[in-house]
């Protein structure tokens, strides 16, 4: 069986961005990172208690992971949990590519264990599922999680690693005010019922929520999410509005109400983090207590905007 019961913080920081195109300087989102404020970020989030780091082998091709490395050096092990991904779709063709990729993980994160390791995409539950019985039992890994998977697919991966005495300890899907597929599909009712932490990725919707942008004020054009969301704005605008509205009233953004609507959700948003002061925002957004009637209002509001986020890495829930 497992060691024990996985530890989920009220947010845990994401590091998609840190794994840039490997051009020096150039971030994701045109971010310019550096080691020593990469190290500062991590800092400033331990001092705050987010201590969870999310990370991945496809975020920059293993960039994401060496980064984290390196920001997390200093810092003891029993400090911090890492959580990182087998990706299906980049597995090599050796005997046990799940063995093989989560070897390199470990190589470039610096450490003999990862807390939470996830099978990033539903390629084929059957098959990717019980290489991971063998890693639980040498402790290589702490606890599994499944990311993008629909309630069969997580019921399948449960099943497969119950046989042996282990569970699906988390679920991972994109979730937000206008995206809550994972809601409709029963997908959180489950993970509530079941004591399964639900991790929310893409709750900001790579910053159309955060109230920066709007129709007078795009996303930077030649972007990949320029592509994505700019065509919308004009219809987020009435949601970003409220939320900012619903901020101010608290002395926090948009983006901190977004956050918190997330974590009232009852599920740990995944917020990716590249400067010291995105920890005080994160900090702010666990702070706030949004009322039912404020919930239900955004709810609406990104109802009526009426819009599909969907990535196109996703299949329907």
């Amino acid at each position: 069986m497992t060691s024990k019961a996985l530890t989920v913080p009220a947010v845990a920081l994401g590091t998609w961005a840190w794994g840039d195109s490997g051009e020096a300087g150039d971030g994701y989102f045109g971010s310019r990172l550096s080691a020593s404020g990469l190290r500062e970020v991590v800092e400033k989030a331990h001092s705050n208690g987010l201590t969870l780091w999310d990370t991945a082998v496809a975020y920059g091709m293993g960039r994401s992971e060496t980064a984290l490395a390196q920001a997390l050096a200093g810092c003891h092990r029993s400090e911090y949990q890492l959580s990182t991904k087998f990706t299906p779709q980049l597995a090599g063709d050796g005997d046990d590519p799940v063995a093989d990729m989560l070897e390199q993980s470990l190589d470039r994160l610096d450490t003999d264990y990862v807390d939470l390791f996830w099978i990033h995409n539903p390629a084929d539950v059957a098959r990717w599922t019980p290489p991971l019985i063998p890693l639980l039992k040498s402790g290589t890994i702490k606890h599994v999680g499944v990311s993008n998977h629909n309630l069969k697919e997580i019921a399948l991966a449960d099943q497969i690693l119950g046989e042996a005495g282990f569970r699906v300890e988390a679920v991972q899907n994109h979730y937000s005010l206008l995206y809550r597929s994972s809601e409709h599909a029963g997908i959180l009712d489950h993970c509530r019922e079941h004591d399964v932490p639900f991790f929310a990725y893409m709750v900001l919707e790579q910053g159309a929520l955060t109230g920066r942008y709007s129709p007078a004020h795009p996303l930077p054009e030649g972007s990949d999410r320029a592509t994505v969301y700019n065509g919308i704005l004009p219809q987020l605008q009435a949601l970003t509005d409220r939320m900012g509205a619903i901020g101010e009233e608290r002395g926090a953004s948009a983006a901190e109400v977004a956050i918190a609507w997330a974590i009232a959700k009852g599920t740990t948003p995944i917020v990716g983090v590249t400067k010291a002061d995105h920890i005080d925002g994160v900090v702010r957004a666990r702070g706030i207590e949004l009322a039912d009637e404020e919930i239900a209002e955004l709810e609406a509001l990104a109802d009526a905007a009426d819009v599909d986020t969907r990535g196109w890495w996703e299949n329907e829930m």
